[in-house]
C-alpha cells in the first residue's frame, strides 16, 4: 500500500511490522544515511515535514509572517534535536532532546491551526502536514519511552554462598564489642 504524504512530493511503502520505506521526489533531499541519526525514520520523517513547511511557508507574508518565522524555527527544532539526541551517550540526555523535538513538533501542530483558522494554510495542506506531526509525535514518544526504561541486567543470585562483606560486618561487629 502506497500512500501518498505532503502534497505528492514524497511517499512512502508500509512493508508490515511497522517498517516503512521512503522515497523523495527531490534526490538532494535525503542522501545515504552517513550518521547514526540518518537510519531514524522519524528523522528522515521530519526533514520531509521541514521541507513542506518550507515550501508552503514561502507564499506566507503580511499578518502571517510571524507565525510563519515561529513555524519554521519550530519545525527545524524537529529533526535538530532528534539527531543532537541521538548523538548523546546517556539515555537521560537522549531522552531529553528528543522531548524537546517532540514539544517542537506540538508547537508546529498548534501553529498550523492559528494559519489555518486565519487562512495563511489551505485546509488540505493543513490536514497532511498534521498527520504528518501526528505520525512524528507518536514515534517521539515511543523512542522517548524507550529512553526511560531503566533495567537492571539480568543475575543468578545465589543465596548459598557467603560473601566477603557479611564476614567483614562480623569482625567490625567483634572489635568493637
Amino acid at each position: 500500500m502506497t500512500v501518498n504524504v505532503l502534497a505528492s512530493k514524497k511517499s512512502y511503502t508500509y512493508l508490515g511490522a511497522s517498517r516503512y520505506s521512503y522515497s523523495y521526489s527531490n534526490v538532494a533531499l535525503m542522501t545515504e544515511p552517513i550518521f547514526d541519526h540518518d537510519r531514524l525514520d522519524v528523522y528522515r520523517l521530519s526533514i520531509e515535514y521541514v521541507a513542506s513547511s518550507f515550501a508552503i511557508a514561502k507564499d506566507l507574508n503580511g499578518l502571517h509572517r510571524h507565525a510563519r518565522d515561529q513555524w519554521l524555527r519550530a519545525a527545524q527544532s524537529i529533526p535538530l534535536n532528534i539527531a543532537e539526541g541521538n548523538g548523546k551517550r546517556s539515555l537521560k540526555d537522549r531522552g531529553r532532546f528528543l522531548d524537546i523535538a517532540r514539544g517542537s513538533a506540538l508547537e508546529c501542530a498548534s501553529i498550523q491551526d492559528v494559519l489555518a483558522a486565519t487562512g495563511g494554510i489551505e485546509n488540505e495542506q493543513h490536514g497532511d502536514l498534521k498527520r504528518t506531526l501526528k505520525r512524528i509525535v507518536s514515534m517521539l514518544t515511543r523512542l522517548i519511552a524507550r529512553a526511560d526504561v531503566v533495567a537492571e541486567p539480568a543475575t543468578e543470585y545465589n543465596a548459598d554462598e557467603e560473601y566477603e562483606y557479611r564476614d567483614a560486618e562480623y569482625e567490625y561487629e567483634y572489635e568493637h564489642e
